[in-house]
């Protein structure tokens, strides 16, 4: 019986800008600002900066606040393109109004264990499915559950989001609702979990 070799679909790591989403108020942190709290001797956004890092060409941060100490990590550093702390979409949009690359992938800074192999299998998803979007979907309890702060979308969705946020989107899943979108089945959804409080941050064990 012969084996079917089947050549997997990637992109090339070259093509793809993270982003490292530390733009919100912190508000269920007391309002400070998350991105710099320490986890493991080193800031969360510094975390998911080296996380992120081994995953795609290029890397970025959207941050708000303390520009300067977002900047002292390493990456270029830009804050929202809408005022007001709109939210992720927010982050999104500039993150794509500075994109060089094809491709564009998005990850809080506030769920520090998301998978190394995070950015791979999306990539493979979306060219798999030709999809403009992908992004991973979880377990728990019982349901399927996307998880659409870990965004892989191609850079040309950029007039797509500059006109849905100017019509009020806000809501990150309604946006990619317009487009395909390929989800991609992660077991482990305590990979995806982010930390909303102090107390969760310094129970967080690492892995």
């Amino acid at each position: 019986m012969e084996t079917e070799n089947r050549t997997i679909m990637t992109i090339p790591l070259p093509q793809i800008t993270g982003l490292v989403l530390a733009g919100g108020r912190g508000s269920r942190m007391g309002g400070v600002d998350k991105g710099l709290q320490s986890w493991q001797g080193m800031p969360l956004a510094m975390n998911a900066l080296l996380r992120l890092q081994p995953q795609v060409g290029e890397l970025m941060i959207n941050a708000n606040r303390n520009i300067g100490a977002y900047e002292a990590l390493g990456a270029p550093v830009f804050p929202d393109a809408l005022p007001d702390y709109p939210g992720p979409l927010a982050g999104f949009l500039a993150g794509l109004e500075q994109c060089g690359t094809p491709y564009l992938v998005t990850v809080p800074c506030d769920a520090p264990l998301f998978p190394a192999d995070l950015v791979s299998r999306l990539a493979q998803a979306l060219l798999a499915e030709q999809a403009e979007i992908a992004m991973p979907v979880t377990e728990e309890s019982g349901r399927l559950q996307p998880q659409p702060v870990f965004c892989l979308l191609r850079a040309d969705l950029l007039e797509s989001l500059v006109r849905a946020t100017a019509a009020g989107e806000r809501k990150i899943d309604r946006w990619t609702a317009q487009h395909r979108c390929a989800q991609v089945r992660f077991d482990d959804a305590a990979a995806f979990a982010n930390v909303n409080t102090l107390d969760e941050l310094q129970r967080l064990s690492p892995r």
